[in-house]
């Protein structure tokens, strides 16, 4: 009888997820990446207003305002909050929290940022999903090799503010990759859509013949701007965001952002259900997915060569 009112009582239960994200508000949280959250717990059967609420923090991509914002949410005695993608977003909540259960939507580097102790063992109150950022800059190279055979100098578009550029491990990756191909890397530095623009106007005066865009808040909404800069300059460019092909950029190569929150649903699930975060194993990435704008190659005067027909998983005519 026990076992059966414990059940009911956690059936009974309105849990509280506190979601906290470095980046703007979008227009309409279901039709951006982060709706695939919500989406991922109706799934798994909660209903938000019956059993579930969703506390979103945004801090309109400050950084300063992450602590603030972490802390608001331990006051509201969450159960669970979910650090969207920024090492600024899991570092606020875990200084704000040692015992609440934090996952991570997107992480590039938790053990190297010091979040876990381990991939299979993250050994403390954070776990959930790395996305490896800083692990595929050196494809990213390869594929951009495949599109324009003859490069000699790659512009890559890097944010300071972001960890992964700061830890170098996306442009380390990067340079290595480089020199076995011998291809001068050039590294650009932007935090504003100001300094994008500027960046671009250096990476012309530097002969720069393609370029390689890093993964980054503030780049996933400027994506945009950067597909019609590198139109402008007629620079091949490949990003880390599907979203960047579907606004006329060139090409992208990497994980799916949809997929992690959806992800980060199940491991809130498990969190409810009694799984310590210590115990579950963070996940990386499985699949990767290469996207590429056959009618921006054709602007660009590009012919998409039979191999990267065959392994994009889309290609936009």
């Amino acid at each position: 009888m026990a076992s059966f009112d414990s059940f009911a009582q956690q059936q009974a239960k309105v849990w509280t997820v506190g979601f906290l994200v470095q980046g703007n508000r979008p227009a309409s949280i279901d039709s951006s990446f982060f709706g695939a959250f919500p989406r991922g717990m109706s799934e798994l059967g909660y209903v938000e207003g019956k059993n579930l609420i969703i506390e979103w923090r945004f801090a309109d991509d400050k950084a300063e305002r992450l602590p603030g914002l972490a802390a608001e949410l331990v006051q509201l005695k969450v159960d669970v909050i979910v650090a969207s993608g920024t090492t600024s977003a899991i570092s606020a909540s875990q200084k704000a929290s040692t015992s609440i259960a934090i996952v991570m939507a997107g992480a590039a580097d938790p053990v190297g940022d010091g979040f876990i102790k381990s991939l299979a063992s993250p050994g403390g109150n954070i776990t959930g999903y790395s996305n490896m950022t800083g692990n595929i800059s050196s494809k990213q190279l390869e594929i951009l090799l495949d599109m324009v055979p003859r490069l000699s100098r790659v512009a890559v578009l890097v944010n300071p503010n972001n960890s992964v550029a700061q830890a170098g491990a996306f442009l380390k990756n990067l340079q290595i990759a480089g020199r076995k191909s011998g291809v001068t890397i050039l590294s650009f530095e932007a935090r504003t859509p100001p300094e994008i623009e500027y960046a671009f106007s250096q990476m012309a005066r530097q002969k720069a013949g393609a370029l390689i865009v890093m993964r980054d808040s503030t780049f996933n909404r400027q994506v945009g701007q950067i597909a019609e800069l590198a139109a402008k300059h007629r620079l091949p460019a490949i990003a880390g965001l599907r979203e960047y092909v579907e606004v006329n950029g060139l090409m992208s190569y990497g994980t799916n952002v949809a997929v992690q929150f959806h992800r980060a649903a199940t491991y809130v699930d498990k969190i409810f259900k009694g799984a310590k975060p210590a115990e579950l194993p963070v996940e990386q990435p499985t699949k990767f997915e290469l996207f590429i704008n056959g009618k921006t190659a054709k602007v660009l005067g590009l012919t998409i060569p039979q191999a990267l027909l065959i392994s994009a998983d889309k290609v936009i005519e």
